[in-house]
């Protein structure tokens, strides 16, 4: 594969990293909000959001595109031999399964919470203790969904800095702040597993959200200084060996 290849590659996939972390942190702000552990009022909010498909639509499409650049990452880590070859493609392979995770976690919180939310608040009150308690079960499901879905991405970060670590031509604190990304995924899992959206979940969701733009920002970057370089290279060669005529 070319420099020139290998730049534009980076390119797309630092790209797609970066605009699917930036959308879906945005369309987030958009999710109807509130005390998120407060069940009673939670789910009133959730069965009267007159946005809640279209938000949990656009969540999954903006994981796919961030999905889709650790993938182009994977291709571009192959244009090395040996250990960064195989340790991304054991990141791509992890990040599809929690592509894989986030289609059915979004599927769960953002169809079957809405409908369990919406006939809890329309039920009769005889039935009312019953519709709460199905709301509640599909809930807990949401914090397993979620629980191993971050634990899948923080795996595949984890390999994916581990073979950036072994190539020459990205900065080696790019690999450190995927690595440590990866971490903070992990403990989001562990997090949500045990104690539902609670504020320690909050602040491992912002903090992860904020080392993942730095990283993914500073990945962009370099492939556009590897784009201009091999630019400037092809243009050197060009006054150097002016073509025939």
């Amino acid at each position: 594969m070319s420099n020139s290849t290998l730049s534009s590659l980076l390119r797309l996939s630092a790209t797609l990293l970066l605009l699917g972390q930036i959308l879906y942190v945005l369309v987030t702000l958009v999710h109807t909000g509130g005390p998120a552990n407060d069940h009673p009022v939670i789910f009133a909010a959730y069965a009267s959001s007159s946005t809640w498909a279209a938000v949990h639509v656009a969540q999954f499409a903006c994981m796919a595109a961030l999905i889709a650049g650790l993938v182009l990452l994977a291709l571009a880590l192959d244009t090395e031999t040996g250990t960064p070859t195989w340790l991304g493609r054991l990141g791509a392979a992890s990040a599809v399964v929690a592509l894989a995770l986030e289609g059915a976690l979004q599927a769960v919180d953002g169809v079957a919470n809405k409908q369990a939310d919406a006939a809890w608040v329309t039920a009769a009150d005889a039935e009312k203790a019953a519709r709460f308690a199905s709301a509640e079960a599909i809930r807990w499901i949401e914090w397993g969904m979620r629980s191993y879905q971050a634990f899948a991405l923080g795996l595949a970060l984890l390999l994916f800095a581990a073979a950036v670590l072994r190539v020459a031509w990205v900065a080696r604190p790019i690999g450190y702040l995927m690595g440590l990304s990866g971490l903070v995924w992990l403990a989001q899992g562990w997090v949500v597993g045990t104690e539902g959206f609670s504020p320690t979940m909050s602040n491992a969701i912002i903090l992860g959200e904020v080392v993942d733009v730095v990283w993914m920002t500073w990945l962009l970057v370099v492939a556009l200084r590897m784009q201009g370089s091999a630019a400037r290279r092809l243009t050197d060669e060009g006054v150097a060996r002016p073509a025939a005529i």
